[in-house]
């Protein structure tokens, strides 16, 4: 993943997961991006800003391509899935998780 930032304050980005290596690293404004991977499949990987504490996002990583995130309306779609029987997830960052055939 690309981590840019484009404030004009430094931001620091520290992803604390439970199956990928943990890192915290700092980076000033207009800095180059940041190039980071993860080996393994994590949902919902949470990621906070030290700098910020109202600042957090939650990263999928995943091997598949197939995925979308519902807009305003909750609506959804997924384009260029084979057709077949498949089992979709359902994650939100307060809720449970859900699945559905």
């Amino acid at each position: 993943m690309k981590i840019e930032n484009s404030d004009p304050t430094t931001h620091n980005i520290h992803p604390t997961p439970k199956d990928n290596r943990e890192w915290n690293e700092s980076q000033a404004p207009q800095a180059p991006a940041l190039e980071k991977s993860f080996a393994r499949e994590e949902i919902m990987l949470p990621v906070k800003c030290n700098q910020h504490p109202w600042m957090r996002m939650f990263i999928n990583v995943t091997k598949s391509p197939f995925h979308a995130v519902t807009g305003p309306d909750g609506k959804f779609e997924i384009k260029g899935l084979p057709p077949g029987e498949y089992t979709l997830a359902f994650v939100h960052e307060s809720w449970a998780s859900k699945t559905q055939k």
